[in-house]
């Protein structure tokens, strides 16, 4: 084995803010600073992370140049695409016959694909059942 997965990590001009916006979609938290540390300046990555221990730790990384291309890699998530609008993301194609997902784009423009959850599954989205 020449790797093993770590985190996923998410470039944006606006981190911190995009922070908040993934820890809202996601039901994720900002993971705090290891006690007896510093919390982290804010031009530092910020990671957030799934309280419930169920996804992966995505950091939010600082960069000076706004997303121009499609992403190469993107998110897939079990969710509500109404709710991810009313939460500002934006709509970049409709699920079709041949495909089951939807794609939407966070504040900044990062693609990810919305599957609905299946609730014979156990997909249960934060705070439902």
């Amino acid at each position: 084995m020449a790797a093993r997965f770590k985190d996923l990590a998410l470039d944006a001009v606006d981190h911190q803010s995009l922070a908040d916006w993934w820890c809202a979609a996601l039901g994720y938290a900002r993971r705090g600073a290891p006690s007896g540390t510093l919390p982290p300046a804010p031009e530092w990555p910020v990671p957030i992370h799934d309280p419930r221990g169920q996804g992966p730790l995505i950091w939010l990384n600082p960069v000076p140049e706004p997303k121009t291309v499609k992403n190469r890699m993107h998110l897939d998530v079990w969710g509500d695409v109404d709710e991810l609008l009313a939460l500002g993301a934006t709509l970049v194609r409709r699920r079709t016959a041949e495909s089951e997902w939807d794609v939407l784009a966070d504040p900044e423009g990062n693609e990810f694909c919305v599957f609905r959850p299946d609730p014979h599954a156990g997909h249960s989205l934060p705070g439902r059942r």
